[in-house]
């Protein structure tokens, strides 16, 4: 029993120096946001992505596999590497951003999300959106949630030059030249491998969200070494008196 209280204490302390050292705090936003698709589904939106590209008569830019992701970021970027720069990337990116409007009315927070959001802007740390998702949509959610002034004018995401989502650093890279911070005086905020890789190549330190056990597996597996289940331990220690680097 000891061991396992020391194991946690371990772990708060890592968590403490984690965030005691991030000015800039740059996060991921479908996942340790918000639920981006909580009820409107990302397989329905991929699979009329497809059919989208079907009626075209262009379903062959797709493998077998992009054919039945759930990710409509898997179609996307398919249809990017094979005819990048075209006006067919570009009606594909919009039929997506649309989508993901839609999705953002019914987004489900992220528990913890909102308080974590607003007492790390009260403490001193600024923050920013790095994502894969369009710009447009996190604007929307944020507006929904009063949280646009904890982040304006930092939404840093999709555009249609699809070689720069991440694992690609590009939107971290963005947001530190926007913040003036360094990449060590940084701390990303992210749910997938993609996230670790964008942060890892960025030089900025990273700390994992994982809901389950699913979503962890992955990240573990990527090189993350710190993981939280929930952002609860976050507040708890900002509220503590914790001040941004």
């Amino acid at each position: 029993m000891t061991s396992h209280t020391t194991s946690d204490a371990n772990e708060i302390e890592k968590l403490r120096v984690l965030i005691t050292s991030a000015r800039v705090v740059l996060w991921d936003f479908d996942g340790p946001i918000c639920r981006l698709f909580a009820t409107h589904k990302a397989e329905r939106i991929a699979a009329d992505l497809v059919g989208w590209l079907e009626r075209q008569g262009l379903h062959g830019l797709l493998t077998e596999s992009e054919r039945t992701t759930p990710d409509p970021q898997v179609v996307l970027r398919a249809v990017g590497r094979s005819r990048p720069g075209s006006d067919l990337v570009t009606g594909l990116e919009e039929r997506l951003t649309q989508e993901e409007l839609r999705a953002a009315s019914s987004a489900l927070p992220t528990a913890y999300a909102d308080p974590v959001i607003r007492t790390w802007t009260a403490v001193g740390a600024r923050l920013a959106v790095t994502t894969n998702n369009s710009p447009r949509v996190v604007r929307t959610y944020l507006e929904s949630r009063g949280l646009t002034a904890c982040f304006a004018p930092h939404l840093y995401g999709r555009t249609e030059q699809l070689h720069h989502l991440k694992p690609d650093p590009h939107c971290l890279l963005r947001a530190l030249s926007a913040t003036g911070a360094a990449p060590a005086d940084a701390l990303m905020i992210g749910d997938a491998p993609s996230d670790f890789a964008a942060a890892r190549d960025a030089g900025v330190p990273f700390l994992g969200y994982a809901r389950n056990e699913d979503k962890e597996k992955p990240l573990r597996a990527a090189g993350a070494t710190h993981v939280v289940r929930s952002l609860e331990p976050l507040l708890r220690l900002l509220r503590g008196g914790v001040q941004a680097g």
